[in-house]
């Protein structure tokens, strides 16, 4: 039926399923000939059996989702891979989605590709609006495209920085609607920034005729992420939404989604990745939501709404115990943010000093985010970057709680995060005691001179 089963596949049934997909491409054929450039030769058997012999890849020249006859395995990998991965978008709450393909790039490059098949259809447009999120690869998106950023600056909304509707339309109005390639808008990002209100930005793109690109990088694992997706399309426009393959399904990076809700316009977008590609990212989801089932990953979605639950109320807790708070950003449902004030009162480095310490304690993904840090991306210079907005009032430091999460990393974070802020407490008042002493001797001297 082409869609992912409830109950997932045990490890030696995936496998043959697999090496019976695998037996139906020419290179493994008994007294094969091949006698052209490409006929999936492999020289070493390791890395044959890495890719269970499908070695031709997806696609032909003209058509990543082409069917290569002399692969017919390998296709037939590609096409129930999409079927699976779309049954699996409509799971997770995006239920009017009506094509997706699977492509071997990571999220930026697969947006670039959305850019480029939007050139054709708006030949004189040259901007791409765009509310700001501090991300490069989605910044580079746009400049590797050949288009300008437009950078709509977050309004501040309580400890939120949310989507600034007016200045969207005020800037499309300015530039003409014609000459804007499409709004650019994101979903899952790093607090305190929320995703972007996707049904106002959608019912802008449909009054202008603008084509609507969303970044939902890893919000397939939020409920709440792709209900403003569906909600998007219901009430106004939204041409592809983009997400990456590691972080909602767990595999090695390399694969992206795109999605969207005409099935012409995702076709045409699979017709303008040049050439053949790999198979890897297909097949690492397609092993991964075979051996799960539609049970397994919803048992994955839930944990991960309780873990986001619990290191909420227990980071909220540390952040009291240290004068600090939780900011208060509830449009957010994968990445929290804690206040950093202390430190950043007692010393200009000890915010960043804090990261280093984590890092050197093995915490990983926790982002310690200064203040007024300047950072110039492909010639545009952002202030206050990392932080979404120009002057953000405090310096903060970000967790998430992302699928796959357990309650042992949540626990270990937290006693190390502890540790962290009392030993940077500690360093922060010596070098401020250093400084006083230092500075009442230099007065000293002057007063004597």
């Amino acid at each position: 039926k082409g869609k992912c089963p409830e109950d997932g596949w045990d490890e030696s049934t995936i496998e043959l399923f697999l090496h019976e997909l695998a037996i139906m491409d020419s290179n493994n054929f008994l007294g094969n000939c091949g006698v052209g450039e490409r006929e999936g030769r492999v020289a070493s058997g390791l890395v044959a059996r890495r890719h269970y012999r499908l070695i031709h890849g997806i696609g032909r020249s003209g058509d990543i989702s082409a069917v290569q006859p002399k692969a017919a395995g390998s296709s037939l990998l590609n096409k129930l891979t999409n079927s699976v991965v779309l049954d699996i978008l409509k799971l997770a709450g995006v239920r009017t989605v009506t094509n997706c393909f699977v492509v071997p790039m990571a999220t930026g490059m697969s947006l670039t590709l959305c850019f480029l098949t939007l050139r054709h259809k708006r030949p004189k447009a040259k901007y791409i609006i765009w509310p700001r999120i501090d991300q490069k690869s989605c910044f580079k998106s746009m400049i590797t495209a050949g288009f300008e950023p437009v950078v709509i600056e977050n309004v501040l909304e309580g400890d939120e920085l949310r989507t600034d509707i007016a200045a969207v339309e005020a800037k499309i109005k300015a530039l003409g609607a014609e000459n804007i390639l499409c709004v650019h808008s994101t979903t899952s990002c790093f607090a305190p920034r929320v995703p972007d209100r996707l049904e106002e930005l959608a019912v802008i793109c449909a009054n202008y005729n603008i084509p609507h690109i969303v970044n939902n990088a890893y919000g397939v694992q939020s409920s709440k992420c792709m209900h403003l997706i569906q909600q998007g399309a219901r009430v106004g426009r939204i041409d592809a939404f983009v997400q990456s393959l590691d972080k909602n399904f767990m595999v090695p990076v390399g694969g992206a989604i795109i999605a969207g809700f005409s099935e012409s316009f995702i076709q045409e977008i699979s017709k303008m990745y040049p050439g053949r590609a790999s198979a890897s990212p297909s097949l690492d989801v397609l092993i991964t939501l075979l051996s799960l089932g539609t049970s397994g990953y919803k048992q994955l979605l839930k944990e991960r709404k309780e873990m986001f639950s619990y290191l909420s109320s227990e980071l909220k807790k540390l952040a009291d115990n240290h004068n600090e708070r939780l900011l208060d950003t509830p449009h957010n449902p994968i990445s929290l943010a804690m206040s950093l004030k202390s430190l950043d009162e007692n010393s200009d480095v000890a915010v960043t000093q804090l990261g280093s310490m984590l890092f050197t304690r093995q915490v990983s993904g926790a982002r310690v985010v200064p203040c007024g840090a300047v950072q110039t991306v492909n010639n545009y210079t952002f202030k206050g970057f990392m932080s979404h907005a120009n002057d953000y009032p405090c310096a903060y430091l970000n967790a998430a709680s992302a699928i796959g999460i357990k309650k042992q990393d949540v626990d270990v974070f937290l006693k190390r995060l502890d540790k962290c802020l009392k030993a940077s407490r500690k360093e922060s008042k010596k070098e401020k005691g250093v400084n006083e002493i230092s500075h009442s001797g230099a007065g000293t001297e002057q007063l004597e001179d």
